[in-house]
């Protein structure tokens, strides 16, 4: 089969023909059809990850299962699923004896967790073998180019919206409107809240708008201004604008942080009223279970949120990665290997 392979650290992509997965009791083999891109690649090609070279990247996973392993009675050939990063635990662990649900935490914790595109490889592929039980069911009628995306940044966004538990009466702020930010917005949206897109980007602003955004603003002043926010969702890696943006957090005020930025630690000022008189709370968000992916699957599926995406053939993979690396990617890219 055709794969994208990291060869080794800041190394270009190669697409290659390398074997088709043998498919081991417990797992089952998923036909491609579409796996979506995340900055997380860029960082696992530059390093960030490890060495876990030669690995295939990609972990917003979908297509159809064409051969069942032994064992495997959830799942049966035909079924339309999708995986995200983490596919299972080791079991055996202290973390897992915690008996902890599967979530991106597990990765963190577990040292046999079984990740998509870093301790296995990953969905930049024409096939992939994944455990059965770290597989999902699409809805019916939810395109594979609409699903991808779903596994990893729908997926983010929903947990960190649902973790911050805004109430009905409150604001909901989205910082950084990219691949995960596009997406964040139409679920706050569509959950009912009041909600405002931050940017520094003008180009931005009536898209943010068309996307669900009651307010678009460009910094924390300015949000402060508007009357701030309970919620700050932060769906960026540029720590900076996150740390400004607190300026417009109101008292109980929840920053959530789901982007990543392996390079600076995220701070908080200690200017003005500090931080813990405000009976403020930063929480880290993660991947927060299957319950909310299969949530966040179902309001995709009705029409509630859209990705906006780039797709690509396999083929033309390194120019997606380009495109991802250099931040010209309008809003996630989706490699279509079976297009």
């Amino acid at each position: 089969m055709k794969a994208v392979v990291m060869t080794g650290a800041n190394q270009p992509w190669e697409v290659q023909e390398v074997p088709t997965p043998t498919v081991e009791p417990g797992q089952v083999l998923v036909k491609v059809h579409a796996s979506g891109m995340c900055f997380t690649d860029v960082w696992a090609t530059t390093g960030y990850g490890g060495d876990i070279y030669p690995q295939t990247p990609g972990h917003e996973v979908v297509g159809e299962v064409v051969e069942v392993g032994a064992g495997v009675h959830t799942r049966q050939v035909g079924d339309r699923v999708g995986t995200t990063w983490v596919q299972s635990a080791c079991g055996r662990c202290d973390y897992c004896r915690e008996n902890r649900p599967l979530t991106g935490q597990t990765a963190m914790n577990c040292p046999g967790a079984r990740t998509t595109g870093f301790s296995t490889q990953g969905g930049h592929a024409e096939y992939i073998a994944i455990t059965a039980g770290g597989t999902v069911l699409l809805p019916d009628g939810l395109a594979y180019e609409d699903a991808a995306p779903m596994m990893c940044a729908g997926y983010t966004t929903w947990s960190g919206l649902r973790d911050a538990s805004p109430q009905p009466h409150e604001k909901v702020a989205v910082v950084g409107i990219g691949g995960l930010g596009h997406v964040a917005l139409q679920l706050a949206k569509a959950s009912g809240f009041e909600t405002i897109a931050i940017t520094h980007s003008p180009d931005k602003h009536e898209l943010a708008a068309q996307l669900g955004a009651d307010h678009v603003v460009a910094n924390g002043e300015a949000l402060r201004d508007l009357g701030g926010t309970d919620v700050l969702l932060i769906t960026t890696n540029a720590f900076d604008a996150a740390e400004e943006a607190m300026t417009g957090l109101r008292p109980d005020g929840r920053v959530v942080l789901s982007g990543l930025d392996f390079t600076r630690p995220f701070s908080i000022s200690s200017e003005g009223v500090p931080f813990h008189m405000m009976r403020q709370q930063v929480i880290g968000s993660t991947h927060g279970g299957q319950h909310y992916l299969a949530e966040v699957l179902d309001l995709a599926a009705k029409g509630k949120v859209k990705p906006i995406t780039e797709t690509f053939p396999l083929d033309r993979a390194t120019d997606a990665y380009d495109r991802l690396s250099s931040g010209k990617m309008r809003f996630r890219g989706v490699l279509t290997p079976h297009a």
